[in-house]
């Protein structure tokens, strides 16, 4: 074997085992699918309810289970936080519009005012699709139950002891949950990084499920 020939030799073997290391490199140092916690006691789900959406159909557990929910509580004359809670909402809309996995379910803290004709009114505004944005409104105190109970959304807050008609729920949490039921993360409504976060996290469920 020349001297030449020794040389090449040489070289194609190391060009082989720098290929062969980033190869190795990238498969271990390249990102990991991020998995997200389950909140709640172990074994915690979201429990059945009933409500009406801004169409005055029936919406049951039945009807969202299997589906990836972004979970908000709020009201129409809301002159607060709510305007930019929806409008944040808005932006997770809009960043899986027509994506049948994912759907979200805007609940009302007054339902006494919040009838279905004003919560189709307010759906409105945004160009909601009833079946994919869907505005709910029903019993308060079934409502209020699945905050507390279902959807963790005021767990630190003692005004359960009230009666249900003083109770009064207002709260900036959207809550992410599952195909299973189960509650994965809670984000800031009013904070479009915490927004942010949640539609990654969608991403990342929807890779999980």
């Amino acid at each position: 074997m020349t001297k030449r020939t020794v040389t090449v030799v040489l070289i194609t073997f190391f060009i082989l085992l720098a290929a062969g290391f980033m190869t190795y490199y990238y498969n271990v140092t390249r990102e990991q699918p991020k998995k997200l916690p389950i909140l709640g006691n172990p074994g915690h789900t979201v429990r059945d309810f009933s409500f009406l959406n801004q169409e005055g159909q029936p919406i049951t557990k039945k009807d969202v289970d299997g589906k990836i929910r972004v979970v908000e509580y709020f009201f129409t004359t809301c002159k607060g936080i709510c305007p930019k809670m929806n409008e944040n909402m808005a932006k997770v809309y809009q960043a899986f519009r027509g994506n049948s996995q994912v759907l979200i379910l805007s609940h009302s803290v007054d339902p006494k005012k919040d009838t279905v004709e004003a919560m189709k009114a307010y759906s409105l505004r945004f160009d909601a699709d009833p079946k994919q944005w869907l505005f709910l409104t029903g019993d308060k105190k079934e409502l209020y139950d699945m905050a507390r109970y279902s959807y963790l959304v005021t767990a630190a807050d003692d005004t359960a002891t009230v009666d249900i008609a003083s109770d009064f729920i207002h709260t900036d949490r959207f809550v992410l949950v599952d195909k299973g039921g189960r509650i994965r993360g809670q984000y800031e409504g009013t904070n479009i990084g915490s927004v942010n976060q949640l539609i990654g996290d969608i991403k990342e469920l929807l890779k999980e499920e």
